[in-house]
């Protein structure tokens, strides 16, 4: 699925992001989706969401 689709993503799933400081390296970090933060339907560098795990990224990744 693609992650830079709203309607892809919900709270519970689990899915990789990529973290601000991560984004010149690409590097992945795994977690669960407690809240989604980007309101628009679409973003070409993928939904803002924040994991369980207080952290905050943009969805590389999508497991289900």
């Amino acid at each position: 699925m693609d992650g830079r689709e709203r309607k892809n993503i919900r709270s519970g799933i689990r899915v990789a992001i990529v973290l601000k400081q991560d984004q010149d390296t690409g590097k992945l970090t795994d977690g669960v989706v407690r809240d989604i933060l980007t309101n628009s339907a679409f973003h070409p560098h993928g939904i803002k969401v924040r994991l369980m795990s207080k952290e905050v990224g943009r969805v590389a990744e999508i497991y289900g």
